[in-house]
């Protein structure tokens, strides 16, 4: 597998948009993008790139939510490259196939499990590969850094999800990878998470206490 950060000109809001391909190119490896982002830049620098001959140059897509930092370009790309579309909501333009829990897909000359993990959107999913240890995390704020706050019951469980996989590298939508270490940092996050809730539990039971 070869995932590439496409480039952007830097002047538009945009999340990162991940282009996935099988180390062969092979026919039956389907090039995939992982979001579209919002930046029309990233278009020159697919067209620049070797994506296999004899095969369509993008033949899937995935939304890990639908921000528009994340998706406002995908009018152009599918009119540019007409992909399967898939996204977790069911009520977004322009999507062919809408997600499920657990669901495999085969992205490059990968299969990514769809791991839904509800917190930074209702719709955000985590896309993971067990063979090289691979999560694209999107916005869902999987590194937690402090026990404060509370995080929603459907985001702790998706981060136990992740955290029973073996993660060993986090693309993010936003930022640089996390290439090293990747699993730990997800343990002390979920660690955080659940600390986080207890406490905020304590202090609404203590709030609700009868005087």
């Amino acid at each position: 597998m070869r995932i590439l950060r496409l480039r952007t000109t830097g002047r538009i809001y945009t999340s990162n948009v991940y282009l996935i391909r099988g180390d062969w190119k092979g026919l039956s490896d389907p090039n995939a993008l992982v979001d579209v982002g919002a930046d029309p830049a990233v278009l020159d620098h697919l067209e620049e790139l070797d994506t296999g001959l004899g095969k369509p140059k993008i033949e899937r897509v995935v939304l890990t939510h639908s921000h528009s930092d994340h998706m406002a370009l995908l009018p152009e790309v599918s009119g540019r490259y007409r992909p399967e579309v898939y996204a977790w909501s069911p009520y977004l333009d322009g999507v062919d196939h809408v997600l499920a829990p657990g669901q495999h897909l085969r992205l490059g000359d990968r299969d990514f499990e769809v791991i839904h993990a509800p917190g930074h959107s209702i719709d955000s999913i985590c896309l993971f590969d067990g063979q090289d240890g691979v999560l694209f995390a999107g916005d869902s704020p999987v590194l937690v850094r402090s026990a404060d706050g509370k995080h929603e019951a459907g985001f702790v469980n998706a981060l136990r999800e992740i955290c029973l996989r073996d993660v060993r590298q986090i693309y993010f939508g936003h930022g640089e990878p996390l290439l090293e270490g990747a699993r730990g940092q997800l343990l002390e996050s979920l660690a955080n998470a659940r600390e986080a809730n207890d406490r905020a539990n304590r202090v609404r039971a203590e709030v609700a206490r009868p005087g």
